[in-house]
């Protein structure tokens, strides 16, 4: 199982939707979330707790805007945040593990590092690109200012400790064709890994 991790805009969506073109299961926490904070979850209603109703939208979907801002306003907020998700998360994807019957498939956790869950995976697999990059993606993606950008860049792992981490590498510099290939090598790589053990 491989772990794709890497900071925030460093481009981990395309680099799953790359193996996932392969045929790779990807299994992806971040989505897993989502689903976990869908109105009726437990988990919706022990962050309504927390953070009260002005978190809901007028229908009933969790306000991820109003969160994010309270979240990197107060990293005491974050954390009760974090408990309340990995620990469900962590169990939806072990659940999800148990199920997989291919070679190999790609388990994207961007705070793979952070919440120390690197047991879950056999290597690590980082996107890296420069911050600036990162900021300038963002921006553009998400619309959020340079402070909230600093802010979830500065709650992350730094490049150097994911760098330091990983076993395999994808330079995301916007050059599609360079990560196309990369993915194309690293699924041979893993394939062959896969049919040695």
């Amino acid at each position: 199982m491989v772990g794709l991790t890497g900071g925030i805009g460093s481009g981990k969506t395309t680099v799953a939707e790359g193996f996932s073109a392969l045929g790779v299961p990807v299994i992806d926490a971040d989505q897993l979330a989502r689903e976990l904070v869908e109105p009726g979850q437990p988990a919706l209603d022990e962050i309504i707790e927390i953070f009260g109703t002005a978190s809901i939208t007028a229908d009933g979907q969790l306000d991820r805007a109003c969160i994010r801002q309270q979240i990197y306003a107060d990293a005491g907020l974050r954390l009760r945040l974090e408990a309340i998700l990995h620990p469900k998360i962590r169990r939806r994807i072990k659940t999800l593990l148990s199920d997989i019957e291919d070679p190999y498939c790609i388990v994207v956790i961007p705070l793979l590092l952070e919440t120390q869950q690197t047991d879950l995976v056999d290597r690590i697999l980082v996107i890296d690109t420069s911050e600036k990059e990162q900021r300038q993606r963002v921006a553009a993606r998400d619309g959020l200012s340079d402070n909230t950008i600093m802010a979830i860049m500065q709650s992350q792992a730094d490049r150097s400790t994911r760098l330091a981490a990983a076993d395999d590498v994808i330079v995301n510099d916007s050059n599609v064709a360079s990560i196309t290939n990369r993915i194309q090598e690293l699924h041979q790589h893993y394939m062959e890994i896969a049919y040695d053990h």
